[in-house]
């Protein structure tokens, strides 16, 4: 007995370097297929496997879509606001430059004189050497909104440092979930190689009990028992860890289609908010919203030390009424932006400038538009309606859930 002891010792040691191989070569593959994740912005298209009878699981699909339709339009809404104000924009410039020439004639003379004034007044500026008149003029033309425009890019800003924080979260979590599953997978596998090589080693053990009672004739009925019982209690550990591998491996799959599904929301956010943020950076011409920030500061105080020199001023503001005069005599939807574009009236350089940059901000516009409408909510919706055509017994359900959402978009 102590010989047949010591046979199923080195037996089980192996059994464990066996497995423990390759359950060694299993974690190094998946830590290297890790590494090569896509980026957070693209979208996954396929998800884990789920079940489409389940109606918990079903609905949870379909409103996950659901949702990216409504944050598409809710993000559509905004955009179209904006669109609308740089349209125009360039509608203003397009009813300058169709003016006759008489008329262009009397603006270029308001506009020159403007340009005199500003000159002389900011030679006498630039000695304080606190901010460059490019900057001033900047922060002047956009004062009505770089307060704002300061509030947006610190929000946009730190919801993206949040955004980035719940991607690494989710990516970790779903990493630990995947690790999960592979080991669970070593499990069953290695019960089901237990239970192989336990029905082999009883075998082998009748073998040799019924050779030892015809050969020697020796009582073989404790010896029988002893391996019959020792098999038994081996396949049953191993049933009980079967079992239960298999159940968690099922709460494991769920849990990564869980994941999976919030990432997607999380990069569509990620992706809308980027894209506001290079707008923002695009359209006040700064680098960060710290920068931003400083500029405004420094304007504020600049601005306040210029009313020391408001007489000098007066000559230039009454200029400036008369040129806002005539401009208003226009359909013009901003006449007082003009008063800080002065040089595009008299260069067509800088109004040719002005447009490119006014069609660069629709351009980034009509992008994010088109993502939200085309990519995120057409695509949830062809998601939807794909759906209902693969499993008709559920498509009216399906169809109900997406029409409701279209008629409450309709009524907002």
């Amino acid at each position: 007995m102590e010989s047949k002891m010591g046979a199923l010792s080195k037996m089980g040691e192996w059994k464990d370097r066996l497995f423990g191989r390759w359950r060694n070569r299993r974690k190094e593959q998946f830590q290297e297929e890790d590494l090569n994740d896509g980026d957070w912005c693209d979208l996954e298209q396929k998800e884990r496997e789920w079940d489409v009878n389940d109606e918990a699981e079903r609905r949870e699909f379909i409103q996950g879509r659901l949702d990216q339709i409504t944050e598409a339009s809710e993000e559509l809404e905004k955009l179209s606001v904006e669109y609308a104000t740089v349209t125009a924009y360039l509608k203003d410039m397009e009813e300058i430059e169709a003016l006759p020439e008489t008329e262009m004639a009397v603006l270029a003379a308001g506009a020159e004189k403007i340009q005199g004034l500003e000159k002389k007044r900011g030679g006498y500026l630039e000695k304080k050497h606190r901010m460059s008149e490019e900057d001033f003029h900047r922060m002047e033309r956009m004062e009505w909104d770089a307060q704002e425009g300061c509030r947006k890019l610190e929000e946009a800003e730190d919801y993206q440092s949040r955004i980035r924080q719940d991607m690494t979260r989710l990516e970790g979590e779903k990493h630990a979930y995947l690790y999960r599953k592979n080991e669970l997978k070593g499990v069953i596998a290695d019960s089901r190689g237990i239970v192989v090589v336990s029905a082999v080693f009883l075998i082998a053990c009748y073998v040799i009990l019924f050779t030892l009672k015809l050969v020697l004739d020796m009582d073989i009925q404790l010896g029988f028992l002893c391996a019959t019982a020792l098999i038994a209690l081996v396949a049953a550990i191993r049933y009980f860890k079967y079992t239960g591998a298999v159940k968690e491996l099922r709460r494991v799959e769920k849990g990564i289609n869980r994941i999976i599904m919030l990432q997607n929301r999380v990069k569509i956010r990620l992706v809308n908010n980027t894209n506001l943020l290079d707008y923002l950076y695009m359209k006040y011409q700064v680098k960060s919203g710290r920068e931003l920030k400083s500029l405004w500061e420094k304007y504020q105080v600049e601005k306040e030390e210029r009313k020391v020199y408001r007489e000098a001023e007066l000559e230039l503001e009454e200029c400036q009424q008369e040129f806002l005069s005539i401009l208003k005599c226009y359909q013009l939807k901003d006449p007082a932006v003009w008063l800080h574009q002065t040089a595009a009236i008299l260069d067509s350089k800088e109004m040719v400038e002005i447009r490119h940059n006014l069609i660069t901000r629709r351009q980034a516009l009509r992008r994010r538009m088109d993502y939200n409408k085309e990519v995120v909510a057409a695509g949830a919706e062809k998601e939807i309606r794909e759906l209902a055509d693969k499993n008709p017994q559920y498509a009216r359900e399906i169809l109900s859930m997406l029409d409701s959402l279209k008629l409450g978009e309709a009524f907002r």
